[in-house]
């Protein structure tokens, strides 16, 4: 490496250097002038990484994790110090919550100018708190330990970049303080040598899980009614699952974002239905289940977690390889009677070995749950081709109709999460569904987008309501100025529709319009437009040709805005007309099936 370069200049590419040969492949910088080493060794001649630059550091965070997010692999990012570090927070929480592996790598001034009222100078050392799995804050590069001090980045980027991928996922913190001169005649020459410091570090293998553990699940769920629940997680087991599910004769709840809805995978047991079964008691007192088995976190639909946690009697069993770290126990409700530590693919592989044919529940307990959704998706498919008004579930069924093999949906939260768990159905089609659900804020949804449009392999849509869509509209930036391609389904119905199904709405009207209801009057076409997309109004109905528009927009290169406008106060009503045939309609079933 060069002699003449600056230590930080070394220190640094030896950081970078090593992160590559760890795994890191893409490199997201928010510009700025403290973490000028770190730009010039990502951005080098032989630079070995796909660079992305971002304007805004809380839009880079969410950037960074919509790719991390779909190519399973860590992503580093770099800001400047001061602010600029605190706006990595937020998707910070989200990776952590998520289990998406993210490298935060901020630029610090060094010590003597922090707590002294230097400028853009706060306190970075554990700024992210608990919302990181691991964190350091390197020594100032010095000229007289050089060797030393490369050796030690080359490690701590070894470390970094295997802690990030360990179950659980997670985001690490690497905080870098340097010294004046940022730059000098040798900073821009110092070339990647890959070979020069080489430091590795293999992340642990996939838990497994113990023969007394499988002896004892092997036990309780043999022969027994149960139901398989995969709520949200990236990259659960589909066809493991859907084998262990057919041997036990049990039906499998696919939360949207379980990866369980869409695949190549059977799909005759799954349950795309349960929000609405769930809210039907003459469904769920035949169907109560002696036992669970969840894969993935807690699933997003609230009817259904409401049953699951009524079940007082069952044997709830969780299997998660991070049920016995910090960040691995996802039981809000506190049911669990089994938690097993162990990958679920290594889980279903020992359990499918340790039963036999004598393991399967009686023919009719998967039928009364396959029978009852079939019932529910008639009645809610044809009571949305009912309506002659704009409705927001009609949306998501346009929106599933236009998706192609390959394609990639972002789910936004409030109401089109939920609305997708309601109304997108069981496909064999390879799409996969998304969702920053780790604290299922309204942050970033665009980043995370426009970050996921950046390295998927097929088209990518984004379902996203208004509120949200205001909330990061710096995520489109990247859209034109990196040549991508992003189709939006903006769900517009002027404030936050998802608090219009709160009681507030009807026990405080007077107060609620300015405060729940927040409407913004805005023309969002506007800030389309800004970002050099297209925008078009997004009709509604069985005959408006929405599944087609949408279909289109997914062929084209760039950006491309459909909005959906509808009144908030109709969606509530809507909702409610469409689930009350739906559990009307899985009575009827559930009473003709029993008489």
């Amino acid at each position: 490496m060069g002699a003449m370069a600056q230590p930080a200049d070394r220190t640094v590419h030896a950081l970078l250097q090593s992160l590559f040969q760890n795994g890191v492949r893409h490199f997201v910088i928010a510009p700025g002038s403290r973490n000028t080493p770190i730009t010039i060794a990502a951005t080098a001649p032989g630079s070995p990484f796909k660079v992305w630059l971002h304007l805004d550091e809380r839009s880079a965070g969410y950037f960074a994790l919509g790719i991390a997010r779909q190519t399973g692999e860590p992503v580093a990012l770099t800001c400047t110090s001061g602010t600029a570090a605190a706006n990595f927070v937020p998707a910070a929480v989200e990776a952590r919550l998520s289990r998406i592996p993210l490298i935060f790598l901020t630029a610090d001034r060094p010590p003597e100018a922090r707590d002294v009222g230097a400028s853009q100078t706060v306190d970075q050392v554990g700024i992210f708190s608990t919302h990181v799995k691991w964190a350091v804050d390197l020594p100032v590069a010095d000229a007289g330990a050089i060797a030393d001090l490369e050796r030690y980045a080359a490690t701590v980027g070894a470390r970094a970049a295997a802690a990030s991928l360990e179950a659980p996922a997670g985001p690490v913190h690497l905080n870098i303080p340097l010294r004046e001169p940022l730059v000098d005649a040798d900073s821009e020459t110092l070339p990647f040598d890959l070979g020069a410091v080489e430091v590795r570090r293999s992340v642990a293998a996939p838990a497994t899980p113990t023969p007394n553990e499988i002896a004892r699940v092997a036990s309780a769920v043999s022969g027994r009614r149960g139901v398989i629940i995969c709520g949200p997680e990236t990259n659960l087991p589909a066809a493991a699952i859907t084998s262990l599910a057919k041997l036990l004769g049990w039906p499998v709840i696919a939360d949207p974002l379980s990866g369980l809805r869409a695949g190549h995978h059977a799909l005759d047991a799954i349950i795309d239905r349960a929000d609405v079964l769930a809210r039907e008691r003459a469904f769920t007192d035949p169907a109560t289940p002696k036992m669970t088995i969840r894969f993935g976190a807690q699933p997003l639909s609230k009817p259904l977690n409401t049953w699951l946690a009524t079940l007082t009697d069952t044997t709830q069993i969780i299997v998660d390889p991070a049920v016995a770290v910090t960040g691995g126990w996802r039981d809000p409700d506190m049911r669990t009677s089994i938690a097993v530590a162990a990958d679920p693919g290594a889980f279903c592989l020992r359990l499918l070995e340790s039963l036999d044919a004598h393991s399967t529940a009686r023919p009719e307990w998967l039928a009364l749950w396959v029978e009852a959704n079939a019932a529910a998706r008639t009645a809610l498919d044809a009571a949305i081709a009912s309506l002659d008004e704009p409705f927001e579930g009609q949306a998501v069924v346009d929106l599933a109709g236009a998706l192609t093999e390959g394609s990639t949906l972002v789910a936004g939260n409030s109401m089109p999460v939920r609305d997708i768990d309601s109304f997108f159905p069981t496909m064999d089609r390879a799409v996969r569904i998304v969702g920053t659900r780790g604290a299922s804020g309204i942050d970033g949804v665009n980043s995370g987008a426009a970050g996921a449009a950046a390295v998927a392999a097929g088209p990518v849509a984004l379902m996203i309501g208004d509120l949200s869509f205001l909330h990061d509209v710096n995520g489109l930036w990247p859209i034109r100025r990196h040549d991508l391609s992003l189709t939006v389904v903006l769900v517009n119905n002027d404030g936050g529709g998802i608090f219009s199904f709160l009681p507030q709405r009807t026990s405080m009207p007077a107060r609620f319009e300015e405060w729940w209801g927040t409407p913004h009057g805005l023309d969002l076409s506007h800030a389309v437009v800004l970002h050099g997309g297209r925008h078009a109004i997004l009709e509604s109905g069985p005959t408006s040709g929405a599944s087609a528009a949408i279909g289109d927009a997914l062929q084209r290169p760039g950006l491309d805005v459909l909005e959906l406008r509808t009144n908030r106060d109709r969606n509530v009503a809507l909702h409610q007309q469409v689930w009350a045939a739906a559990t009307e309609a899985v009575r009827h079933a559930v009473v003709a099936a029993r008489a």
